[in-house]
């Protein structure tokens, strides 16, 4: 019997746009004449009860988030809401707290809710994620991570890593500290990471010490207590800038004058980087634009147009004052 996946699959369409096709809803002409074709041809008969059921419409968005006290997460949803509204969507944001099962079954939750479509902010998308969202037959949109064969969005992570690298080689530094997360965190754990590696890839004589802490600033702050007085390093390289001003705290606490005794950057592009002393060079993520911007790709998705699955959006180094050349001994 054919189903709705083997029309998707025949189309090279999501199945959410096979989906509005036999709901009569928008989908684009080419793309409208190439499903009538192939529904022709297969025979297809879709199920009226199972149809009547999508028929209504929500104007409603699930959006899930990692966790509530993320300034990077409050500054997406800030754009989401402000796409959404214009747009003409109400929200439902739920939280996960950074446990997968909860953020399954907010998924299912969503769902059931009979949400137009979700926005997930993920920290990594497992096979029970896959299943799930394959099974919703409703647009999804991941955020934050690239996810293959399911539209996301994510930030240039690794080429965010590779610049910072750069930089600091470029300002004459060779020993390095890297305070980093679980790579379970494939975007902040492991590409900005690989791509700070691979930057020091053909530069001779370097030395790096990596160290995995938290995205918690009271964790990293006491995992810097423990490793700044055992590092050599001239330069700190922080996975977020949470992490960056967690470290600039325990220096001070430490009495080290900071950037004499080491330069510290971070990623994010923070608010609060300007408001320690010394102000931290970070890479600045355009947080609040990713969020508009994926209601814009989630509303083509509802309209039947397509869009590519993966979607990149730049960051760009912001120099301050926690960064310097290394003197020469």
């Amino acid at each position: 019997m054919v189903t709705i996946n083997d029309i998707a699959r025949q189309a090279g369409v999501a199945k959410s746009t096979v989906s509005r096709y036999l709901n009569n809803g928008s989908v684009s002409s080419a793309t409208r004449k190439k499903l009538d074709e192939i529904v022709k041809e297969t025979g297809y008969t879709p199920n009226t009860f199972a149809r009547s059921l999508k028929a209504a419409k929500t104007n409603m968005i699930g959006v899930i988030i990692p966790r509530l006290n993320s300034a990077s997460t409050n500054e997406v949803l800030s754009g989401i809401d402000q796409k959404a509204r214009e747009n003409g969507y109400d929200l439902i944001i739920t939280n996960s707290n950074q446990n997968m099962q909860r953020e399954l079954g907010n998924i299912q939750t969503l769902i059931k809710q009979k949400v137009e479509g979700i926005i997930l902010l993920a920290r990594e998308i497992t096979e029970s994620h896959r299943k799930l969202i394959n099974d919703a037959n409703i647009p999804f949109l991941v955020l934050g991570q690239k996810a293959e064969a399911i539209h996301s969005m994510a930030y240039a992570d690794y080429e965010a890593g590779y610049t910072i690298g750069r930089y600091a080689v470029e300002l004459g530094h060779r020993d390095f500290l890297f305070f980093g997360v679980s790579e379970q965190d494939k975007a902040v754990g492991s590409e900005r990471k690989n791509g700070f590696l691979d930057s020091l890839e053909n530069v001779t004589e370097t030395n790096v010490t990596i160290i995995e802490t938290s995205f918690s600033k009271r964790i990293a702050y006491q995992d810097a207590l423990t490793s700044l007085p055992k590092s050599t390093a001239s330069y700190v390289v922080c996975a977020t800038d949470n992490i960056a001003i967690a470290v600039l705290k325990a220096a001070v606490e430490l009495e080290y004058s900071i950037p004499e005794k080491f330069s510290i950057s971070g990623f994010g592009g923070y608010e609060e980087t300007d408001y320690v002393q010394p102000t931290i060079t970070t890479m600045s993520y355009p947080y609040k634009e990713m969020g508009i911007q994926a209601v814009e790709n989630l509303t083509k998705l509802l309209e039947g147009t397509d869009i590519p699955y993966e979607t990149l959006l730049p960051n760009e180094l912001i120099v301050k004052n926690s960064t310097i050349r290394k003197k020469k001994v």
